[in-house]
């Protein structure tokens, strides 16, 4: 008589036969979202407006398919979403990465510059999320990750950038919101919230000595984050190892928020 099959904790963090999204995808934490995903078994579509960096990124990841997407555009985001949805016939997986920033004191800001925040980083969450939700929601299952910011939680100042705080505060508040509407229906949306990391986005931080100094004072962890400190979290969230999970922010910020 055959004992029980065999403890494998690490099987539930496998990705084989999903299908994942990954926007931003040209450089940065996107790119790496889309290795981690790939590397643990997924076919992923990466997407971003920077074809070329997309290519090159889809030739170090076999089966994965880029395409070219400006998030800011309602139609673009449309069209990504169906060429995937044609490509591989379904998606199980949402990361929605893409975002952008104005680091500028309130008084100077315009309503234009807002309004181009809010587009990328909220209203296309949104859009994307809906328009991938429907599609999960039909096979009732899948598994959405919302990068939003410890700036969605806490005030970013002596970085000063209104526009961002709002936005990623916006999407925490929207992954609860859908996690509630669609628990039911298999479909779980959860929201990461990194801290200081080397980016794109903060190019040049790294580098500074007054940025360097302000992180290593003000953090519990004295430094910024590197982009592969991120790698457990998304694929957590990704998979079936975060099956009990939905309407969590998961903070990974060196303790910057438990201050």
């Amino acid at each position: 008589m055959a004992g029980p099959a065999p403890l494998d904790p690490l099987a539930q963090f496998r990705l084989d036969g999903k299908v994942a999204i990954v926007t931003g995808a040209s450089s940065g934490l996107g790119a790496r979202f889309a290795r981690v995903l790939h590397a643990a078994g997924a076919q992923v579509a990466v997407t971003a407006r920077r074809l070329d960096r997309l290519e090159a990124l889809a030739a170090e990841l076999p089966g994965s398919f880029p395409v070219q997407c400006d998030v800011a555009e309602e139609n673009q985001r449309e069209a990504m979403v169906r060429a995937v949805v044609e490509r591989f016939g379904t998606v199980d997986i949402l990361v929605n990465n893409a975002g952008i920033t104005h680091k500028i004191p309130i008084e100077s800001e315009t309503l234009g510059q807002f309004r181009e925040t809010v587009e990328v980083n909220t209203t296309a969450v949104w859009h994307l999320c809906k328009l991938v939700g429907e599609h999960m929601v039909a096979q009732r299952s899948g598994a959405i990750v919302n990068v939003a910011s410890i700036l969605g939680m806490v005030a970013g100042t002596p970085v000063k950038q209104a526009n961002y705080a709002a936005s990623k505060g916006a999407v925490i508040a929207l992954s609860r919101e859908l996690a509630a509407q669609w628990a039911r229906k298999g479909v779980r949306v959860n929201s990461l919230c990194p801290g200081w990391f080397v980016s794109e986005m903060t190019a040049g931080m790294d580098t500074d000595e007054s940025s360097q100094k302000y992180v290593q004072q003000n953090s519990p962890i004295p430094r910024m984050g590197a982009e592969h400190e991120l790698d457990g979290a998304i694929l957590f969230m990704a998979s079936d190892a975060s099956s009990f999970m939905t309407g969590q922010s998961v903070v990974v910020d060196g303790g910057w928020t438990a201050r």
